[in-house]
């Protein structure tokens, strides 16, 4: 799978030693990349030419396994450009949990309709904090809240534990909030 976005920290960016791009560029620049990566895996290594990249050859060796290509992961909920894009390139998307998730599906839905796209074949995932509590006093909330997105269509909680150093957390999910979502 290729997890793709049009990046958001600009500290970690500036950090590494990137070039951090106005907005405009950056999504310019994603949707240059989606459209190299899906003319490479579809074995034309002819030139391209997009918004901001020029390539004389796009050459992918070897070629991916994963036919017609690897599943596309669009992360990020931006409704103009963001969603549109998974729409039209997009095998999944990754949001996060809020109060408009409802809505922004309802707007990935209509992006779909105008691209002419099934919305039911683009996997839906979700970033999600596991925060089980010192003594798993959040499992229940945990369960509830993964049931709900289970129930709004999302397949996928692409998880960050908190305070995963301790080991405890892992432990406490293991035990208590995967026997209560396996069925999921």
């Amino acid at each position: 799978m290729l997890g793709i976005g049009a990046a958001w920290n600009e500290e970690e960016a500036r950090g590494l030693g990137l070039y951090f791009p106005p907005i405009k560029e950056r999504f310019e620049l994603l949707e240059d990349a989606l459209r190299i990566c899906l003319q490479m895996w579809s074995g034309d290594d002819g030139p391209f030419t997009g918004t901001h990249v020029k390539a004389e050859r796009t050459l992918n060796s070897p070629q991916a396994l994963s036919r017609p290509h690897p599943p596309i992961l669009i992360g990020g909920a931006g409704e103009r450009k963001t969603l549109r894009l998974v729409a039209r390139y997009a095998q999944a998307c990754n949001l996060f949990p809020s109060p408009e998730l409802d809505h922004k599906l309802d707007v990935l839905r209509e992006h779909c309709e105008r691209e002419g796209r099934d919305y039911d074949e683009i996997e839906k995932t979700v970033g999600y904090t596991f925060d089980v509590g010192a003594k798993g006093e959040r499992v229940g909330q945990i369960v509830g809240d993964l049931r709900d997105l289970h129930r709004r269509g999302f397949s996928v909680a692409h998880g960050r534990v908190q305070d995963v150093w301790r080991i405890t957390p892992l432990e406490i999910i293991g035990r208590e909030v995967l026997p209560a979502v396996a069925e999921l």
